[in-house]
């Protein structure tokens, strides 16, 4: 459209003005499109370190995608910090400086964003379900949530502040259980680890979790964990250090690409 409105005005000149007319065409030829050849705007290179701060349950994928994204944008570099996402909400609020919120449940997010910590409204990226793990070959035959409450057993739960215990609690209480846990966690690796080293003999996690652990424990499903579905939410920071190549790796988690992962590790669609 430059172009056009350069040749219009060398038209217009009156006649004899060739000099103006000769700097009206050299303007005209060394304009140049901020648009590529797709019509859209070309996009900032991407540069710098994003920090992510994500819950517990997204390590693996996260990695992988953390690590797509360097690809794609070389020179940039996507840190982690992995944990509780209460923990994480209150490191933020403190002034923990950070580009990304990722949460394992909205209740947690507003955490974030009750203190006007985030910039936009979050969006809503995969959910996930509840899945208990045992030590490989189950040797307790645990088969329900209800086998948790036997005697004797050795059961873990995350902490109720976080969303693993949550959800955990919102099972129980669907099935009309009570179970008393030899130990409450931090996080969901925290007492998925308890499994893996055979220091419990079950605790309940996310299926994405066990799926993790590959061979290091056993899944079981239950029904009630229908009652328990968490959604993750994302969300760009409000004072994000690097936030053009934050926003960028909210959309490569939102894009196909990034779904793909994510449902490939056992996440559900939002």
């Amino acid at each position: 459209m430059t172009r056009s409105v350069c040749r219009t005005r060398r038209m217009w000149q009156p006649a004899g003005a060739g000099a103006a007319a000769l700097l009206a065409l050299s303007a005209c030829s060394s304009s140049s499109d901020s648009t590529g050849s797709s019509g859209t705007p070309a996009s900032p290179k991407l540069s710098g370190t994003v920090t992510v701060f994500a819950a517990a349950s997204l390590k693996e994928s996260f990695t992988t995608l953390g690590r797509t994204f360097e690809q794609d944008h070389p020179g940039t570099k996507v840190s982690f910090n992995f944990g509780g996402s209460d923990s994480l909400a209150a490191s933020i609020t403190g002034g923990a400086p950070a580009d990304v919120f990722a949460a394992a449940s909205p209740k947690t997010m507003a955490l974030v964003t009750d203190k006007e910590d985030a910039a936009g409204t979050p969006a809503t990226f995969v959910r996930n379900q509840l899945e208990i793990a045992t030590v490989p070959g189950n040797p307790h035959q645990v088969s329900s949530l209800k086998d948790l409450t036997k005697a004797g057993l050795k059961v873990v739960l995350c902490d109720r502040t976080v969303p693993c215990g949550a959800a955990a609690q919102k099972a129980l209480d669907a099935g009309k259980l009570k179970l008393t846990p030899v130990s409450y966690e931090q996080d969901v690796k925290g007492a998925l680890t308890k499994v893996a080293l055979k220091e419990a003999d079950a605790a309940v996690v996310y299926k994405t979790d066990v799926r993790a652990a590959g061979d290091k424990v056993e899944g079981v499903e239950f029904p009630e964990s229908a009652h328990a579905i968490n959604d993750y939410p994302i969300v760009l920071l409000k004072n994000a250090p690097n936030a053009e190549a934050a926003k960028a790796f909210i959309a490569l988690v939102r894009s196909a690409e990034g779904q793909r992962v994510l449902s490939g590790a056992g996440f559900l669609k939002p």
